[in-house]
């Protein structure tokens, strides 16, 4: 068997490596990254990350946004989102938004991950699963990015908030919220 069949043989479509998950399997990680790439076994997605795509009737699958961020981050603990999810709450936003928020503790900033941009903004905690709850502080904290009307948008998230199960919202607020978004909901809740 060769050397380059000897790194294939531990390559799995759908996932993404960076450059050092090879230097284990490889003594000329160079050198087989390009061949890897010339057979399109590997598909550069940024400096240092790579993509086995999953072949279908259809062609080569992009990568999981999931996979995608762990193998950028080399950490499993983030969070995707979209602004776009604020809809979902049925206080006034109707703005779709192409942008993909990625929660995290080891960036801050917009990378370019294949064809696929993502926003990294660095918080010491954050959810593992979206609630209503954290989507509703969320949206608070970051308000001043909404295309929205404000004043209108918050009006309905206090009228949201009476509607949601106060302590999971007490909750959210303490764990995730800014002292502005606190001092908001101070204002029409008995929170501190």
């Amino acid at each position: 068997m060769s050397a380059l069949q000897e790194v294939k043989k531990h390559l799995s479509p759908g996932h993404v490596y960076r450059r050092s998950d090879l230097l284990k399997w490889s003594n000329a990680v160079d050198r087989h990254l390009n061949l890897l790439q010339k057979d399109h076994t590997l598909l550069k997605l940024s400096g240092g990350l790579y993509y086995f795509p999953i072949e279908t009737t259809f062609g080569k699958t992009p990568p999981d946004d999931g996979a995608l961020v762990k193998g950028f981050l080399k950490d499993s603990r983030f969070l995707l989102m979209t602004p776009s999810l604020y809809n979902a709450l049925g206080v006034g936003t109707t703005q779709l938004y192409n942008e993909t928020v990625v929660y995290n503790h080891k960036r801050h900033g917009s990378f370019k991950l294949g064809n696929r941009s993502f926003r990294f903004v660095m918080k010491h905690f954050f959810p593992e699963q979206i609630t209503p709850e954290f989507l509703l502080v969320d949206l608070v904290d970051n308000a001043d990015k909404l295309a929205e009307d404000r004043v209108q948008v918050f009006e309905r998230v206090k009228q949201k908030a009476f509607s949601m199960d106060r302590s999971t919202l007490h909750s959210a607020l303490e764990n995730y919220g800014s002292v502005r978004t606190k001092k908001f909901f101070a204002t029409f809740l008995n929170v501190s």
